[in-house]
Formats: structure tokens, C-alpha cells, sequence
């Protein structure tokens, strides 16, 4: 499942790099992905934002499974 999660944030990572932030894969427990946003993107007013809209929305597309996305 790991692996799974990680292939879709290879995808969007080239659009948080653009900003000066990346993402990086904590953990998936129990249908719950766990990341840590870095760089810019961990500091911006609008992390949870692209957190929700973006990274969970493109995880729950192609892995219905996962309950939510939580930011650590």
C-alpha cells in the first residue's frame, strides 16, 4: 500500500516543487495516510488547503480505501 501512495505523490510532487515545498510519505495505518509537508509548502497559509484538495483528493481517486490524509 505504501508503495501505491508513494507512485501518486511522485505525481504531484513536481507541482509542489514549483512552489518551493515537497511532501514526504510518513506512514499509511489503518486506511490513513500520514505526510509531512516540507519547504515552503510546510509553512504556507494555504497547507491545508493543498492538502485536502490536492494530495487527498488525488490519493482517494485511485485508492478509495484511504479514509484521509493527515498532515504530522
Amino acid at each position: 500500500m505504501k508503495e501505491q501512495v508513494e507512485a501518486i505523490l511522485e505525481t504531484i510532487r513536481p507541482m509542489l516543487m514549483m512552489d518551493g515545498g515537497n511532501i514526504e510519505l510518513v506512514d499509511v495505518k489503518d486506511n490513513e495516510v500520514f505526510v509531512h509537508l516540507v519547504g515552503a509548502c510546510g509553512m504556507c497559509p494555504s497547507s491545508t488547503m493543498t492538502l485536502k484538495m490536492g494530495v487527498e483528493r488525488a490519493i482517494k481517486e485511485q485508492m478509495p480505501e484511504i479514509q484521509r490524509v493527515i498532515q504530522v
